[in-house]
């Protein structure tokens, strides 16, 4: 789920059970218990699975372990194996599927299916997004049914309405735990007895469902489920947590996953059950298909086209024959709240011209574009297009001026549907160089020519700031691994940038290259810790990395993201591709765009690159 710490590490080609023989296959499991060395057992993960040449994700809490690996079946039911010997992981379910091997790379890289994601976190699953709220105790968790026993409850309750049964007919409600478009493809469907879809874009979205719903639940005997269990422990505490007539609380133990093995014609079970893996479903193909496209309302139920609302970015079903690059789609969710459709194609020329400003003074705003807004193409000068204001925070050692300068292609290319705003970080440094020694002298000599002042959003606590006039020789060769030890300073960038955004507000979005990746991270973080949201509708980060700095909360930052990064060892020399991927891991999954580029520690401007970007861009105007 989401971070206080992470780590995540390329695979090796072939290692320990990573050779190319045998069938693949998926691992789900997860374990509540008490964790006496979160970081040790992290450490024992993410050993032990790179040896096995393992990858998908890792979560290790004090409260538990939740895993979702892919790999050769021999290397899994090693894996199997060695955690079943922890005694942590007693009466754990490991749940193995054989399955075929990714063939689809850009899904496979949106699940997490490329690498080995190991990360540390506060709590396995966050149920409320609230910091207001109380965490339930999971010990409160509603009781385990196997997949017969639910079967048997929902079999009796549904059929047998003269007979005596676990509950009264009228007394048994069945709650779906999972999210909106999971369910749009399958669902449990029981004759004559309620089943509850609470039709949540996330799963933070669920306490908020139950409470303005407690009354359907009050006194009710509720079955839960989701994909394979996780997710129903924390919601069945909370529902139990509110006390009298809610204590007959039941879960699915396994989920979906153990149901349709114990009943692979489907059993009540309708449809496929959604997972968050390459396998992207799975389940008994029926001929009534339960999903729907979105555009023309057609049978449909494959998300393997990853088509997302341009709003929230929801998964939504769009058929082959609807689906078009060019045009925004909007969710039912969306729908019901007014948004609608403004369809744009990114691959259009405009003929309106943009202009460059003058380099700004330090800390005042640069605007690469100054024109506002735009004529779309065949609109007869009749519509008006507001372009996109983002907020762009340079890397370490530069300051606006020069960012902008290199950033000058991406401004050009994007000038019809952006307008970037380029500012200086708040910490101004020290001009350093590297001792290049004077062939006529003994004693290194500084630059000559005149430099200009250079900005950081964050310092490493032994740096100390001189003149302009006052140069000093850097203290080491050139260090690519110097961003680890910039941890100082954030408190003032934040307060800095507010005040900016409150100044000049309405920014849409924010971009940032390296350190000033790390700080957007940083900021959205804090903006959803402090008002429940970031302030922004989308970010943009560049060769960037997890800031060392405070504690990640367990919650996902909520923001649709896009993380361009040079990919493979080696394509980036001063931040390492498993560094952005660590970054990426932090935003939401479903809302989380990667581009991979092979040009080094830059911002491509070149297609496909570009094109990926601006059609990123163009579901926010």
């Amino acid at each position: 789920m989401d971070a206080t710490a992470t780590s995540t590490q390329e695979q090796p080609k072939q290692e320990e059970g990573g050779g190319g023989d045998g069938s693949y296959g998926v691992l789900l499991y997860y374990k509540y218990a008490e964790v006496p060395d979160a970081p040790a057992l992290a450490a024992f993960y993410e050993s032990r699975c790179r040896a096995l040449a393992l990858v998908g994700r890792v979560r290790v809490g004090p409260d538990g372990v939740n895993a979702t690996l892919g790999g050769r079946m021999a290397a899994l039911e090693k894996h199997i194996k060695e955690m079943s010997s922890n005694s942590l992981f007693d009466g754990a379910d490991f749940k193995l599927a054989s399955c075929e091997d990714p063939v689809d790379d850009r899904v496979a890289r949106e699940c997490g299916f490329t690498s080995l994601s190991v990360r540390l976190v506060k709590e396995l699953v966050t149920l409320c997004s609230n910091p207001s709220l109380t965490t339930p105790d999971i010990k409160f968790a509603g009781r385990h049914l196997s997949a017969a026993e639910f079967h048997s409850v929902l079999q009796s309750v549904g059929t047998c309405l003269d007979t005596e049964a676990p509950a009264g007919q009228n007394d048994v409600v069945v709650l779906d735990a999972r999210n909106l478009y999971e369910t749009r493809i399958g669902k449990f469907h029981v004759p004559n007895v309620e089943t509850l879809h609470p039709e949540i874009r996330q799963y933070s979205d669920l306490p908020l469902w139950i409470d303005e719903h407690t009354e359907k639940l009050r006194g009710k005997s509720i079955m839960m489920y989701c994909t394979g269990g996780i997710r129903c422990e924390m919601a069945s505490a909370y529902i139990r947590s509110k006390g009298e007539g809610f204590e007959n609380v039941f879960q699915l133990y396994g989920g979906i996953q153990r149901y349709l093995e114990q009943y692979p014609d489907g059993g009540y079970f309708d449809g496929k059950n959604f997972v968050f893996d390459h396998r992207i479903s799975v389940g008994r193909i029926k001929d009534n298909i339960l999903g729907t496209c979105l555009i023309c309302g057609s049978t449909y139920d494959d998300y393997s086209s990853r088509c997302r609302c341009s709003h929230c970015r929801m998964l939504v079903l769009v058929c082959s024959t609807c689906q078009d690059s060019t045009k925004e789609y909007v969710c039912e969710l969306c729908l019901k709240n007014g948004k609608q459709c403004c369809e744009i194609s990114v691959k259009q020329d405009c003929q309106t011209k943009s202009e460059l400003s003058e380099p700004s003074d330090i800390g005042k705003l640069s605007i690469s574009n100054k024109i506002s807004s735009f004529k779309a193409p065949g609109s007869n000068g009749s519509e008006q297009l507001k372009k996109l204001r983002i907020l762009c925070l340079h890397g370490f050692r530069q300051n606006s001026s020069n960012f902008k300068g290199r950033t000058s292609s991406l401004a050009k290319k994007l000038k019809h549907i952006a307008e970037l705003v380029f500012i200086d970080a708040p910490h101004e440094l020290s001009f350093v160089y590297q001792p290049h020694p004077d062939v006529y002298s003994d004693k290194p000599s500084p630059p000559s020519a005149t430099a200009k002042t250079k900005f950081a959003w964050l310092v490493s606590p032994k740096m100390s700031c001189h003149s302009m006039q006052d140069w000093k020789v850097a203290d080491a060769p050139f260090d690519p691994l110097q961003y680890q030890e910039q941890t100082d300073g954030f408190k003032e960038s934040y307060a800095y940038l507010d005040s900016i955004i409150a100044q000049d507000g309405n920014f849409d979005g924010v971009l940032g290259f390296s350190q000033g990746a790390a700080m957007a991270a940083l900021l959205c973080r804090q903006q959803q810790k402090t008002c429940g949201s970031p302030k922004f509708r989308f970010g943009i980060f560049c060769s960037g990395y997890p800031a060392p700095v405070g504690d990640f909360d367990s919650e996902p930052i909520r923001l649709p993201s896009l993380h361009c990064f040079g990919g493979g060892e080696g394509h980036d020399r001063q931040i390492a591709s498993r560094a952005s991927t660590e970054l990426a891991g932090m935003f939401e999954e479903g809302r989380c765009t990667i581009v991979e580029h092979d040009m080094g520690h830059i911002i491509p401007t070149r297609p496909p690159y570009i094109d990926q970007m601006k059609e990123f861009l163009c579901n926010f105007i």
